[in-house]
């Protein structure tokens, strides 16, 4: 589950935040506990004290450090059965005396290792969320309207455009539930305005609520970031990293760009290391299966066609019915 370097950098922001806050807390609940027993933060006080003259004791070598060491044992016993005592009648434990991390795993780091810890990889899917929101507002599966779609029959479908529809939304609902699917690519394909951008939507909320990661892009935009990372690069920064390690890419409008050896060439990179990864890709155009295999190179029509499973979109533009 791979996030992109800004909803980390994000995330680790908030952990930092969270972290200051629970310590300044801590820090209060701390003080207010000392002020309302004041021998606790004299004990404290004295626990550091003794045991700051015993090493410089030692170190001097004055007098027998083994009969020093005994003597701070028992002296830091006696000090800390009395703070235990005065805890107990105040309801406390010893812990309520320092500051806690918010997460005992990483110790409020936000990874375990090398490895992410669960704290932050929550914020980090919920930073991918505010980041879907902003992209596709509200769409949700919820909210697709079967009913936009004619339910008269079409003989050129042998069906009507409403029970293709149905079929294909409950097709891509099935996907998100079941994502990653074994690394299953999506090809929509249909006239504008039959709703593949919002069931992208639906499929990509789901799966970043199941802690996925999920990278969008128009392809002109995808295209963009490709020319800028390799004519005007940036230090330590690459716009084109999440395109090949999110765990969803979803790529819109293929067909609107124009076709040159540069888009070629990154599109089979981009769609040729998915595939071998087993990364999938929801991938929307306007195009029909033949006019993909006529605009596009055999190797990216191959990888389309014969690997991409196909959802067919029928009917009439939605967005003027809505309007």
């Amino acid at each position: 589950m791979a996030y992109s370097q800004a909803i980390v950098q994000r995330a680790m922001q908030r952990l930092q935040g969270e972290n200051e806050q629970n310590e300044q807390s801590s820090r209060a609940r701390i003080a207010a506990i000392y002020e309302r027993q004041p021998r606790l933060g004299e004990i404290e006080r004295e626990l550091r004290r003794t045991a700051a003259h015993v090493l410089a004791a030692t170190f001097r070598r004055q007098g027998d450090p083994v009969a020093a060491m005994q003597q701070l044992k028992k002296d830091n016993l006696a000090l800390q059965q009395e703070r235990d005592w005065i805890l107990q009648t105040e309801g406390l434990e010893p812990d309520d005396l320092t500051v806690q991390p918010l997460c005992p795993n990483c110790s409020g780091t936000g990874y375990v290792g090398a490895n992410m810890c669960e704290c932050l990889r929550e914020l980090c899917r919920q930073e991918q969320k505010k980041e879907l929101a902003a992209l596709f507002g509200t769409d949700s599966f919820e909210k697709f309207r079967l009913e936009l779609y004619s339910d008269q029959y079409d003989a050129k479908c042998h069906s009507s455009p409403r029970e293709l529809m149905r079929a294909t939304y409950r097709r891509a609902q099935s996907y998100a539930q079941s994502f990653p699917a074994e690394g299953q690519s999506l090809l929509f394909s249909g006239a504008t305005g039959l709703g593949k951008t919002y069931l992208s939507a639906c499929i990509a909320r789901v799966v970043a609520d199941r802690g996925f990661s999920v990278s969008y892009a128009p392809v002109g935009q995808l295209f963009a970031a490709f020319e800028d990372d390799k004519f005007r690069p940036q230090p330590d920064v690459s716009r084109t990293e999440p395109f090949f390690t999110s765990d969803l890419l979803i790529l819109d409008d293929l067909g609107t760009e124009m076709t040159t050896q540069f888009t070629i060439s990154v599109l089979y990179q981009l769609l040729n290391t998915r595939l071998m990864e087993k990364k999938p890709v929801i991938l929307s155009t306007n195009l029909a299966p033949n006019e993909l295999a006529a605009r596009y190179t055999p190797q990216i029509a191959s990888r389309l066609l014969g690997t991409y499973c196909l959802f067919q979109f029928y009917g009439d533009d939605i967005r003027f019915k809505l309007k």
